[in-house]
């Protein structure tokens, strides 16, 4: 599932365009032009919530944008949202038996479709799995 943050942006006078996240103390950037500071936003966020992950913190849940709004912190600043990064989960290696004609099966299966042998048992649980939901 995709989400996005609130970043907000700010210019005064003859400075870059600033931009900071409100979920994210301490997370700003900046960039000369409103396409460079959407970009240079972009890569702020995803470097910040890498750094949390790896860190073991919680990242946040997004907040509303009424309740960003309403402070009165916010006032002259333009909202915008960017997009957080899609993270790929970390690939486990697990040690499971199955008898040896089942085995052959998938990897017959697997090789017919392009596919390893651990992409295969993969999407064929998520699919029981999301049958079954």
């Amino acid at each position: 599932m995709s989400r996005a943050y609130i970043a907000l942006l700010r210019k005064d006078g003859t400075s870059d365009y600033g931009v900071e996240f409100p979920d994210f103390p301490g997370c700003v950037t900046a960039g000369s032009t409103l396409e460079e500071a959407r970009r240079m936003a972009a890569e702020a966020l995803a470097g910040h919530i890498d750094r949390m992950i790896e860190a073991g913190e919680a990242v946040p849940e997004p907040s509303e944008l009424d309740a960003i709004m309403a402070d009165a912190d916010t006032a002259g600043a333009v909202a915008f949202l960017v997009p957080a990064p899609e993270r790929q989960p970390r690939a486990v290696r697990v040690n499971i038996t199955l008898p040896e004609d089942v085995l052959a099966a998938i990897d017959a299966y697997a090789e017919a479709h392009g596919q390893t042998r651990s992409g295969f048992i993969a999407a064929a649980s998520k699919k029981a799995i999301a049958t079954a939901a």
